[in-house]
């Protein structure tokens, strides 16, 4: 039995070092500014095959390629005075905040913010149940991102028994009226779920176990919602079926693989907005104004901080 179980460990750790790597190279794309692809080899780089890093380094150059579009999506956004509503759902670890990181690492934060709404506090609670969401909606010139949304009540808020089959039901009655009044405003409404396997959740769960700078990602809710897999299934296979409108449609991410599910879904993205290129003046740096009589005063050393580095 032993034997037999040891290729299943193996495979096992083998997905979560995978996966590290993974986290490690996020890191990297937020520090890496000059684009030189050469010098992606981190520290565990000799345990990768020469496949791997040509897989990465391709991912990596259609990743900034796509963050250049999204730059355009801005400037448009901005300019023509758009209002663009991305709502990204999906279960937990399917990656929604991994793609949401890579839409926004380049990005204005005045133009494109983002929306992660806490547990409703007890005032909240007494609102219309979609009032705390419409104060994040965003004027003109704006993108908002909603790192999870108004569906919590047919997820976790139905799976966890924090609502009533009344306050389930008329959730379902409401919601496509209040997206369609959303659209009729002028509001681009996109809306992502993330798809994960049962074998692949299992996976990046045990993967933030053992990596510490993650575990804080692990709440109670998140290992109770593993042992529901099945009720979040059916919760999801409802909420799709009951709100897929024309008006604002679902459209599913497959999420196993994390790299290209970022892809995909940024270029969709871009696919769903016809923005352009707007065009800018030449910008040109002023001369600096220099005065005979000023003189810089010198900082306390006791103000300074150690170089320790």
């Amino acid at each position: 039995m032993l034997t037999s179980a040891l290729p299943d460990h193996e495979d096992l750790m083998q997905r979560i070092a995978r996966d590290l790597i993974d986290s490690y190279d996020e890191e990297l794309e937020l520090e890496i500014e000059d684009r030189n692809l050469d010098g992606l080899d981190p520290a565990s780089a000799t345990t990768q095959s020469s496949t791997d890093k040509a897989a990465r380094q391709a991912y990596f150059k259609e990743l900034f390629r796509l963050q250049g579009e999204l730059v355009k999506l801005q400037d448009w956004v901005q300019h023509s005075k758009q209002k663009v509503v991305i709502l990204f759902e999906g279960r937990d670890a399917a990656g929604k905040g991994g793609v949401i990181k890579r839409i926004t690492q380049r990005l204005n934060p005045r133009v494109a913010r983002v929306a992660a709404l806490p547990a409703p506090n007890d005032r909240e609670r007494t609102q219309w149940y979609f009032q705390r969401y419409v104060a994040h909606l965003p004027a003109a010139g704006e993108m908002v991102l909603f790192d999870r949304s108004w569906y919590n009540r047919a997820g976790v808020e139905r799976v966890m028994g924090f609502c009533t089959d009344d306050e389930y039901e008329e959730f379902f009655r409401t919601v496509p009226e209040f997206e369609k009044m959303l659209v009729r405003s002028g509001i681009k409404l996109i809306k992502y779920w993330f798809s994960i396997t049962d074998d692949e959740q299992h996976m990046r769960f045990l993967g933030r176990i053992h990596d510490p700078l993650k575990q804080w990602k692990l709440s109670p809710m998140d290992l109770e919602s593993r042992r529901r897999w099945e009720e979040y299934t059916k919760a999801k296979e409802t909420m799709l079926e009951r709100t897929h409108i024309p008006e604002a449609p679902w459209w599913v991410v497959q999420a196993v693989d994390k790299k290209k599910a970022r892809l995909n879904c940024i270029s969709h993205l871009l696919g769903q907005l016809p923005y352009n290129e707007v065009p800018h003046p030449p910008v040109e740096l002023p001369e600096r104004v220099r005065h005979a009589d000023y003189l810089r005063q010198p900082v306390p050393a006791s103000m300074i901080v150690p170089e320790i580095y």
